[in-house]
């Protein structure tokens, strides 16, 4: 299909050309072109209706789930820093990430935000395009959801957690694994690779790290079945939601209380890489947008080819209206906060 919208300045960015392709060939139905206004001001009727599948969020995010052709869940909210806050207590208090949350209020600063200033919480959520049944980690998001299995006599929801993920040359592995143990109070033995690393910074580590306040693994870890890795929780709580980590995926403490006792071994994980995400609310189409992975900027398509891809499949399912300049915004900020960029057709 033929799709018109209007210029953006090249990017390198984008998934890795050896994942997504982008086939932008015209089709017999041309797309609409760029519309001269936004066409969503008369949907916000259904903001209303939206309450339905979700609970308020204050410091977790639990949902119920929404049908298969409902994609959102949860919404921005807006709070007033308080002298001493920074960024990064807003975000815990908040249960978001620290990237998230500076990405979203990249006019504030993350140390100062200065009393009064308004901080935009970015806790509305596309949900990764992956089965919805056990753990999905989207790596380039450093976000966790977890569906749990549905209880007799209750509805189905889904939860969701920042996490940290590996730093470059350390990459958290892609892929589908499973839970394969769980450990609350573990012992840390560091893998040779990152003994030797510590060393070569004069700050070397023992073969054996006891349960305690100085073991990085926190109070609970869950062990996946790819060799050596684990979702666990973390001495350092602010290095949450950033790439900090040795390939191991970091939570908050409270976060993973929350979560351990409710993940049974051989709870099905998926690990995903979606920096673009796009999803339903009923007649309108959305787009999520994350930074890409600093490794992945150089041998990548234009993000904007990797979101065509997306927009392109989801024509072939649903016709709808594109807004090109809603589009050019989103692609622009990439701030990871969903944003309307098409209306669906009525015929």
């Amino acid at each position: 299909m033929a799709i018109n919208i209007p210029a953006l300045r090249k990017r390198s960015t984008g998934l890795p050309r050896s994942r997504h392709r982008s086939d932008l060939t015209p089709t017999a139905e041309p797309f609409v072109p760029t519309l001269p206004e936004s066409p969503f001001a008369a949907a916000a009727p259904i903001f209303g209706l939206l309450a339905a599948f979700w609970t308020a969020q204050a410091c977790g995010a639990s949902f119920p789930l929404p049908p298969l052709d409902v994609d959102l869940v949860g919404q921005t909210s807006v709070v007033t820093a308080r002298h001493e806050d920074t960024l990064l207590d807003i975000a815990r208090r908040f249960d978001i990430g620290q990237d998230e949350i500076v990405l979203a209020n990249a006019e504030v600063d993350r140390w100062l935000p200065g009393e009064g200033t308004e901080v935009l919480i970015p806790s509305r959520y596309i949900l990764p395009a992956a089965k919805r049944s056990g753990i999905v980690l989207n790596v380039p998001e450093m976000r966790v959801y977890y569906y749990p299995p549905p209880k007799a006599g209750s509805p189905a929801r889904v939860e969701t957690y920042p996490v940290s993920i590996g730093r470059m040359n350390w990459t958290t592995p892609l892929g589908t694994t499973k839970v394969v143990a769980k450990t609350r109070d573990p012992a840390w033995r560091p893998p040779a690779s990152i003994r030797a690393e510590a060393a070569e910074k004069g700050t070397p580590l023992p073969e054996y790290v006891p349960p305690g306040p100085d073991n990085p693994l926190g109070r609970y870890a869950i062990r996946l079945g790819i060799p050596g890795y684990l979702i666990h929780s973390t001495n350092k709580p602010f290095g949450v939601g950033m790439r900090v980590s040795h390939g191991c995926v970091r939570m908050y403490p409270e976060d993973i209380e929350e979560l351990f006792p409710e993940v049974p071994v051989g709870t099905p994980v998926q690990i995903v890489d979606q920096p673009v995400k796009i999803g339903w609310l009923f007649d309108t189409l959305y787009i999520e947008i994350h930074p890409l992975l600093e490794e992945e900027r150089e041998t990548s398509a234009p993000l904007l080819e990797f979101a065509m891809d997306l927009i392109n499949a989801e024509w072939e399912k649903r016709r709808f209206i594109l807004d090109g300049q809603a589009l050019k915004a989103a692609l622009q900020k990439i701030d990871g906060i969903p944003r309307p960029i098409a209306k669906a057709r009525n015929n």
